[in-house]
């Protein structure tokens, strides 16, 4: 097996500020990308799988295959074999694993997923390549990554602009590239990909519900999640400017005109036979 890479540091933690988002996630809104490539029968790697909301969608989609869910953090995952639990799902497990050496025999999986993983790894064309590995000829890689400075607002609040520069330096400060959306397809070409389909979507929150939602878990990551240690004690910021960026999280979701639009790219990669 390859020896595992040292990963990048993993941003936002699992505070339950950030625990409020994945949990939201599911295979509709996050992997349509994917969808109409599953077959029955597949078997199915979920990297980064979090709190397993996705990974329990792609054991049902799969009745007679299974799911594997495999994420860096312990503790993440009796959350995600919970959510397995409560749907009454026996076709899916969970494991530790590092995407950079996945403890897998090659051509293992008929798909291997990752949803907003490679933005945070330290060496994303040696996770594609490990993705490549495990996966059958013939089979898929799928990927979709968020691209934080295509991120898009209205109204201008000031302090949002404060928070994407912030972010943006803390997470490459990390290890990590927030803007990882766009580069997709480069990475998988030079991981040795060369049957990639490359596309992109968009979350977008305009309802009152959803303006409260997502205003709300950032001005509450702003504070208390491990994102907000690490800016304060990585010398980023202080805690008063912090403070502002959060009340800024409060302000845009009171404006009854606000609009937030979250831009990914999509890669879905086949396999050589």
């Amino acid at each position: 097996m390859p020896r595992a890479r040292e990963t990048a540091v993993y941003t936002h933690g699992h505070h339950e500020s950030v625990l409020r988002s994945h949990t939201w996630r599911t295979a509709a809104n996050s992997a349509a990308y994917l969808l109409g490539s599953l077959q029955p029968r597949m078997k199915i790697l979920d990297i980064g799988c979090g709190p397993g909301t996705i990974t329990a969608d792609l054991a049902e989609l799969v009745p007679d295959g299974h799911v594997t869910g495999v994420d860096r953090a312990p503790g993440v995952l009796e959350q995600a074999r919970a959510t397995a639990a409560g749907r009454h799902l026996a076709n899916v497990d969970f494991a530790v694993a590092d995407v950079h050496a996945l403890d897998y025999p090659d051509d293992t999986f008929c798909v291997v997923h990752a949803h907003q993983v490679l933005q945070h790894v330290g060496d994303p064309v040696q996770a594609l390549r490990e993705m490549r590995r495990v996966t059958r000829p013939g089979g898929f890689i799928a990927v979709r990554d968020a691209d934080y400075a295509a991120m898009t607002w209205y109204p201008a609040v000031p302090g949002l602009d404060d928070w994407l520069e912030l972010y943006e330096r803390v997470a490459r400060a990390n290890g990590g590239e927030p803007d990882a959306g766009r580069r997709l397809k480069a990475w998988a070409r030079a991981a040795g990909l060369t049957d990639v389909t490359a596309g992109s979507s968009t979350w977008t929150y305009a309802t009152a519900a959803e303006r409260a939602w997502w205003s709300g878990l950032w001005a509450d990551r702003t504070l208390a999640s491990d994102y907000a240690d690490r800016v304060t004690r990585g010398g980023h910021a202080t805690p008063e400017r912090l403070r502002t960026v959060s009340a800024a999280w409060r302000e845009w979701g009171r404006h009854e005109d606000g609009w937030f639009s979250v831009l990914h790219g999509e890669i879905l990669c086949r396999k050589e036979t």
